[in-house]
């Protein structure tokens, strides 16, 4: 899967991916979707980003996780 609006520049934020070249962390975009925020709220908090750039963000999240293990707590 190609993700044309995530970049990754060493030099830049240590590394950690984010959204066209702009200083918002995938991680972030994907953290306030998990705390509840709608994507009019995102939109108006982080005036840089398009709607695609939430879905890019949520995509490259969920490939991210298929590709390893995460530490789990056992339930029971």
């Amino acid at each position: 899967m190609a993700f044309t609006r995530i970049t990754i520049s060493p030099g830049q934020m240590g590394g950690a991916p984010r959204i066209r070249g702009l200083r918002i962390p995938v991680a972030t975009v994907v953290g306030v979707v998990a705390d509840g925020m709608t994507d009019t709220e995102i939109l108006a908090a982080y005036p840089d980003l398009e709607p695609e750039d939430i879905r890019e963000a949520l995509r490259y999240a969920a490939d991210a996780v298929r590709e390893r293990e995460l530490p789990l707590t056992a339930s029971g």
